[in-house]
């Protein structure tokens, strides 16, 4: 470990991270100067700190530990791609990652900031080339791709040990080439987004019809602008 990351050590051992039932996002417990939370998920928690500017932290909760190794592995079989971020070592319950700076696509609807065709293309570039190392791209959604200066970097790579596919960014890119066109330069009121985020994570996948689905979208985000 670089004395970079031990700079690090001593405010990250101050933290722990709680892991939820039902999938739900994790806690975080404790307090340490300078370190600031900048992403939460349902495994893990993302730090930063000012001392280390281009490291970002990845502490896992003692529930999920057992996939630090796994998407350490994950991240060392992508390390040649430019579209991921980049993973320089472990601790005893977290990784040392890349600092990515950037806003998510999320945000890009949020802020009404343009989204690209090559961005989408950056991220199809992306998947087959973790096909290509034998992975499976899953989980790609609004949250885990940052624009970064006109290009995409796709970020959390771990769910592509599991099989099968979410078909989540093939309904991403549906609404990109049918429905984006509409609200490119649109500030999309976060309660749309949401509730677009919930009904599409509670929909039955096995009767699930994008094209339905953008109908029921349409008419929220249409009605919303009269």
């Amino acid at each position: 470990m670089t004395e970079d990351w031990k700079q690090v050590e001593d405010a990250l051992r101050k933290m722990e991270v709680v892991g939820q039932d039902n999938n739900k996002p994790v806690t975080i417990l404790g307090y340490a100067e300078g370190l600031r939370c900048i992403g939460i998920g349902t495994d893990a928690a993302v730090f930063y700190h000012p001392a280390t500017p281009k490291h970002a932290y990845k502490m896992y909760s003692a529930e999920a530990l057992e996939k630090k190794d796994v998407e350490a592995g994950i991240y060392e079989r992508l390390q040649a791609s430019p579209f991921f971020a980049q993973c320089y070592g472990t601790g005893p319950n977290y990784l040392v990652l890349s600092f990515e700076e950037g806003v998510t696509l999320y945000e890009c609807l949020l802020q009404g900031i343009p989204v690209s065709g090559q961005v989408m293309q950056d991220v199809e570039d992306a998947r087959e080339f973790v096909r290509q190392q034998g992975l499976n791209p899953r989980d790609m959604h609004l949250k885990n791709v940052f624009l970064q200066e006109g290009r995409a970097k796709v970020i959390d790579v771990s769910e592509y040990v599991k099989e099968g596919n979410d078909n989540r960014w093939e309904h991403l890119v549906w609404a990109y080439n049918h429905f984006y066109p509409l609200i490119s330069e649109v500030k999309v009121p976060l309660w749309i987004l949401e509730t677009v985020t919930n009904w599409y994570n509670r929909m039955d996948t096995a009767s699930f019809g994008i094209e339905d689905f953008a109908k029921r979208m349409s008419q929220l985000f249409m009605g919303k602008r009269k």
